[in-house]
C-alpha cells in the first residue's frame, strides 16, 4: 500500500481526529497495514504480541478457549475498535484468540516503532494514548451498563420486566 494511502487511513482513524495533518503524516510513517483472510488468526491466546491493531475493514472474532478445548466467542470486533492493547502497553499475553471472520484489513502499530516517537513527537504519543484510554473507557462503560441491565432482568427491578 502506498504511503499516501497510509496517511488517509490514519486521518480517518480514531487516532487522526486529534492530530494535525503533519502529525498524521508522522504516524502514518510507522504504521503497517495487514491483510487477513477469513479464518486466519491475528492474535493467539497466550502468545505475546506487542502490536496495537485497529480493523479498517472486515470483522474479527474474539474467542476464549474453555474446558475441553472448546472455543466460546466473546465479541466480534468491527472497524475502528482497538485490539492488542495488553501486549502493546504492558507486554502481557492476550487472554483470547482473534480470528478473522471475513477478509480483514488492519492498521498495525508496533510498540518499538511507537516508542521511538516519545522524545521526538510527544504530542502524537499523548493523543494515541488518549485514544486508547477513551476506547477502554467506552468498553468499561458498556460493560457496566450491561451489568445493570442484566441485574435488573434477573431481579426484575424497577418495573421494567
Amino acid at each position: 500500500m502506498k504511503p499516501n494511502n497510509h496517511l488517509n487511513i490514519v486521518k480517518n482513524s480514531l487516532f487522526g481526529k486529534d492530530l494535525s495533518e503533519a502529525q498524521c503524516q508522522t504516524l502514518s510513517a510507522i504504521i503497517d497495514i495487514r491483510h487477513l483472510k477469513a479464518g486466519e488468526a491475528l492474535i493467539t491466546e497466550g502468545e505475546v504480541d506487542h502490536t496495537l491493531y485497529v480493523p479498517i475493514s472486515g470483522k474479527l472474532s474474539v474467542v476464549k478457549t474453555i474446558s475441553g478445548g472448546q472455543e466460546e466467542q466473546l465479541h466480534v470486533l468491527t472497524p475502528g475498535e482497538l485490539t492488542g492493547t495488553r501486549g502493546f502497553l504492558d507486554g502481557k499475553e492476550p487472554n483470547a484468540t482473534l480470528r478473522a471472520l471475513t477478509n480483514t484489513q488492519l492498521i498495525c502499530i508496533e510498540q518499538s516503532k511507537f516508542e521511538q516517537l516519545i522524545s521526538s513527537e510527544p504530542t502524537i504519543v499523548y493523543q494515541v494514548m488518549r485514544a486508547i484510554v477513551r476506547d477502554i473507557h467506552d468498553i468499561v462503560t458498556n460493560m457496566n451498563n450491561s451489568h445493570v441491565a442484566f441485574s435488573n432482568y434477573i431481579n426484575k427491578q424497577h418495573g421494567r420486566y
